[in-house]
């Protein structure tokens, strides 16, 4: 009733006099685009791709390079994940956003400048911080109060920033590297993630009361106790633990592999990196698309099934015509994964708590996105090959998929 007297007590004119109503949908997909291409695309999967040189420069272990975004992303998520969730649901996502973008920038730059596991261990903290506060979290809570029906599309469009900024980051580095050197490529990256996304996200707005959801207005406290006391919260979290440890298991892990262990060439090696992300643009407009017509949950299981059904190809890197099958159907998967938690949360449990939800959602997925791959560079070290990591990794991919097939299709009935 609320929202129906909203509307009609705002005229024709006074909606033309409120540049909000019109640019606010552009701007929210144009800054989630943006922050995700730079904060996700280029400091998250990009780093990954420097790992071999730390190892070369530095004598560090397989373990020791991917154990940084391993501690960070611990030690932030439990501490700062779900408060960060409650403030982009009390106060907006704007400021956080902000924060995040500057924080993920000085990350990189700072990462260019060490030489010691102490200061790389400090520098990645920034880089953990940066995700969450400016990362997936606030602009799914963002995306979700301006698209309604279309949300799946939108988030789908968003999430293309993630495809397009992996994709790039390896040719970017390669060029950078060359060029410049490793270190200095690193901070050359880390002050182009500021310049692309800080202006949008300062011009960014948040959804006015009337163009939310008409759910967006329940009640918020005890939807959030009772969220926490279903199964279906445990499956959705347990799901999307295991299908995002398996993707960030392999992802991290991958250059080092095809560097190390396959000898590939740099340009060899970047450029089946760069077709993982680039399929994974194909995955994100093709999983949104489905989301919008098909149950969340079985597109959710369908991207929860290509994971696993690609890792195993990658003991066939020898034979390099496999690593393409790899790159893409393990891209399509990727592609989808990260974007369907919110739709799937969102359609279970609403929006108007979805904030909090995926702070919560999203802490236990960081700490499952940042030690998977530190398990399996453990494992590379004391086997001597990749092999049992990458078992590990499928069977965890199986077990979130049987997680999301226990999951109810949609909103339970009050």
């Amino acid at each position: 009733m609320e929202r129906e007297e909203v509307k009609a007590s705002t005229s024709p004119a006074l909606e033309r006099a409120l540049p909000s109503e019109r640019t606010g949908p552009f701007l929210a997909i144009s800054n989630a685009f943006l922050a995700l291409f730079s904060i996700v695309g280029l400091a998250l999967w990009g780093l990954p791709f420097y790992y071999d040189f730390m190892v070369r420069q530095f004598g560090w272990s397989h373990a020791q390079v991917t154990s940084g975004n391993a501690y960070s992303k611990v030690a932030v998520g439990l501490i700062f994940g779900v408060i960060a969730g409650w403030l982009v649901d009390r106060f907006g996502p704007r400021r956080l956003m902000m924060a995040g973008v500057l924080m993920a920038g000085a990350a990189l730059i700072g990462l260019g400048y060490i030489s010691t596991l102490g200061g790389f261990y400090f520098f990645y903290v920034f880089n953990a911080l940066g995700y969450v506060c400016g990362g997936p979290l606030p602009n799914q809570v963002l995306l979700s109060r301006w698209f309604d029906q279309s949300r799946g599309k939108a988030m789908g469009f968003a999430y293309l920033g993630i495809s397009l900024g992996a994709a790039t980051v390896p040719w970017i580095s390669t060029l950078l590297v060359h060029r410049f050197g490793w270190q200095a490529a690193l901070r050359i990256l880390g002050i182009l993630i500021i310049v692309i996304s800080f202006p949008m996200a300062f011009f960014v707005k948040d959804a006015p009361a009337n163009r939310r959801p008409e759910e967006d207005t329940a009640a918020g406290p005890a939807a959030i106790k009772s969220a926490f006391k279903t199964f279906p919260f445990y499956l959705l979290a347990l799901g999307s633990m295991c299908s995002i440890a398996a993707v960030s298991g392999a992802q991290q892990n991958l250059k080092l592999y095809l560097s190390l262990d396959q000898h590939y060439t740099q340009f060899e090696a970047a450029r089946i990196v760069s077709l993982v992300f680039t399929f994974s643009i194909v995955g994100r407009l093709l999983m949104g698309w489905l989301a919008d017509r098909f149950p969340k949950k079985y597109v959710m299981l369908l991207i929860y099934l290509l994971v696993a059904c690609a890792i195993p190809l990658l003991f066939i890197a020898p034979f390099k015509g496999g690593m393409y099958v790899f790159a893409v159907i393990f891209g399509i998967g990727l592609g989808g994964d990260y974007m369907i938690i919110p739709l799937m949360t969102a359609e279970i449990f609403g929006v108007r708590i979805l904030g909090t939800l995926m702070g919560v959602l999203l802490t236990a997925d960081s700490v499952a996105e940042a030690v998977s791959p530190l398990v399996v560079g453990h494992l590379r070290d004391v086997s001597g090959t990749y092999r049992s990591g990458f078992l590990v990794l499928v069977a965890v991919a199986l077990l979130g998929a049987i997680a999301v097939a226990a999951l109810p299709r949609r909103r339970p009935a009050a």
